[in-house]
């Protein structure tokens, strides 16, 4: 059924496409519009064959505007793919030349004194709501786990077993969910917080809490984080990115990275698991977090040489 409102000769495939995608747990609305985009292209050009014309034609008229970003291509790329493997054995697949080169982008590394400084002080947090006893809880569930800031605020009482020590990632990043295992220190520390929280606030659904009861707003993460920096009295750059929550997660990959080589560990068997735990949808995504530290880049510079004979690229973006 086509809920999409897709007219043009290639609506069907677009509505199976789309159903696909949300089937594989895709439910993103970049895709939707950019798709309904090219949609309204074919339509009002009564375009009927989806051949390099077609594709490259609507690219460059979408290029017309402020794009920076090339990421949407990506949608009518895999499209095409999807309608090789399912209609038509002649689709245009769009070339990787249009792709935008890749600019690599450094997160600020933290590092083990940064790191010290900043749990003493969030410790002693003082603020006037729950993050004066859940802030330790928070960053350290990120810092020990990895986890992305979006899913420690949406992180449900439910879905935290202190007993079981384990905690679950519900419809994380494109619908994806995982269970996670934790340590005693860790489940020790979660356990002093919902103490903290129960006795204050009573039953509550979210594990982590604002002041009114409701689940904790992104901005506050930024602010509590902030306001720790500061109160471990840790400078800030004067160039480059600034220290921020997100770079827990960023920490957590490249120290598991460096640790496995300095063990002699396969590093390369050993990335999907770390892709798995991370909830990363590929390995490239994973790779990203190799030439975050120079120092692990120049031991094992050969490394991303090898992933494709390891890791090949299966199914679809």
């Amino acid at each position: 059924m086509n809920t999409n409102h897709f007219t043009s000769a290639f609506a069907n495939d677009l509505a199976d496409y789309v159903k696909f995608k949300e089937q594989m747990g895709f439910y993103g609305q970049s895709r939707i519009t950019y798709l309904r985009r090219f949609d309204v292209y074919c339509s009002t050009r009564n375009l009927h064959h989806f051949d390099r014309d077609t594709v490259e034609g609507w690219v460059l008229n979408e290029l017309k505007g402020a794009v920076r970003c090339r990421s949407w291509m990506s949608y009518i790329r895999d499209f095409g793919k999807w309608m090789r493997t399912h209609n038509d054995r002649d689709a245009y697949v769009l070339s990787d030349r249009w792709k935008a080169g890749f600019t690599r982008s450094y997160p600020y590394l933290l590092t083990s004194d940064e790191i010290k400084k900043f749990f003493s002080a969030a410790a002693h947090t003082r603020a006037a709501s729950p993050w004066a006893w859940q802030a330790a809880a928070f960053f350290t569930l990120m810092h020990s786990c990895g986890l992305r800031t979006c899913e420690a605020r949406g992180l449900m009482l439910d879905q935290v077993d202190l007993e079981g020590r384990s905690i679950d990632i519900i419809n994380s990043k494109a619908r994806r969910s995982r269970r996670l295992p934790i340590t005693s220190d860790v489940a020790a520390v979660l356990a002093a917080c919902d103490e903290a929280s129960r006795s204050r606030y009573g039953p509550r659904e979210s594990f982590f809490i604002s002041s009114t009861g409701a689940p904790v707003g992104a901005a506050a993460v930024g602010v509590i984080f902030n306001r720790i920096w500061d109160q471990a009295k840790l400078a800030r750059p004067t160039e480059g990115k600034p220290p921020r929550a997100y770079d827990f997660r960023h920490h957590f990959a490249y120290k598991n990275l460096e640790r496995w080589m300095q063990e002699g560990v396969e590093v390369n068997a050993m990335l999907p698991y770390l892709a798995r735990y991370m909830g990363h949808a590929t390995f490239d995504s994973t790779y990203y977090y190799i030439h975050t530290s120079p120092d692990f880049m120049d031991a094992y510079s050969g490394l991303v040489a090898q992933r494709n004979k390891l890791l090949p690229e299966v199914g679809f973006q």
